[in-house]
């Protein structure tokens, strides 16, 4: 799949991969601070922001369309970001094709599966009815019942465009998302990965715990794993600056 993706600056490339329900959008600002040193590349996930739906939608098909947009622009020496689903799009690539990636950053995820804790999401999303919700308001109103957190109502609702005038629609294709989320939350495979790789986790995340340090070393021996203070799941946008300077400590040793 030819994704949608955001290029600038020069250097290395630095590929950026956004999370479930995120697109390209979510990492503009540290984006540019990136492309001052790198060949920065901010892409929207298949079923995410302006890349085409699907309804085939788990970890190979998203690390594939990474993959070939690795090979489409003929990139060399590649470096990788991942947050969330990001994150397993991004190892599962490079369990596909080491060959391809030269330094991984996997932000607040491991590779391990996940109970399902999105139920109170997805019940929101679904329950703005576009035939009935003719503003962003009225879709702020409604996920509301749902969705207390100020931050994470707007970066959901982020998602909604204008479909033609006067109707509201989803970017995201928050059906096939549904119905695929058991893959979503699922365990990647067990093949090793000797890239080097920096694991960051927040610290008021349970995303990454201590007990899950020894699995995530066997899997990725040439592996680090840091922690960002002050900072949940969203660490890029809650400690931005702590968040930039240990990416770029790794990627410049």
């Amino acid at each position: 799949m030819k994704l949608n993706y955001k290029r600038e600056g020069q250097g290395d490339p630095l590929i950026i991969i956004h999370g479930l329900f995120g697109s390209l959008d979510n990492w503009q600002t540290l984006g540019k601070k990136f492309a001052e040193d790198f060949d920065t590349i901010l892409i929207d996930q298949r079923n995410h922001g302006h890349s085409p739906h699907s309804d085939d939608f788990d970890y190979d098909f998203m690390a594939m369309d990474l993959i070939e947009l690795i090979e489409d622009l003929n990139l060399q020496n590649t470096n990788v970001i991942g947050h969330s689903m990001g994150g397993k799009t991004a190892m599962r690539a490079a369990q596909l094709r080491p060959d391809l990636i030269d330094k991984l950053i996997v932000v607040d995820i491991g590779p391990k599966g996940y109970p399902m804790h999105h139920d109170v999401i997805l019940e929101g999303l679904h329950a703005i009815d576009f035939n009935v919700v003719k503003s962003r308001g009225k879709a702020d109103e409604v996920i509301s019942k749902f969705i207390e957190d100020e931050g994470v109502k707007q970066f959901l609702l982020k998602n909604l465009y204008w479909k033609e005038k006067g109707v509201l629609d989803w970017r995201i294709n928050l059906e096939v998302i549904t119905n695929n989320m058991e893959k979503i939350i699922g365990k990647l495979p067990s093949d090793e990965v000797d890239i080097p790789t920096l694991f960051i986790r927040g610290e008021k995340s349970n995303y990454i715990i201590e007990d899950d340090y020894t699995d995530i070393f066997m899997q990725f021996p040439n592996s680090d794993i840091e922690t960002i203070y002050n900072a949940g799941h969203w660490i890029h946008a809650e400690n931005p600056f702590d968040f930039y300077n240990l990416v770029m400590a790794f990627l410049e040793d």
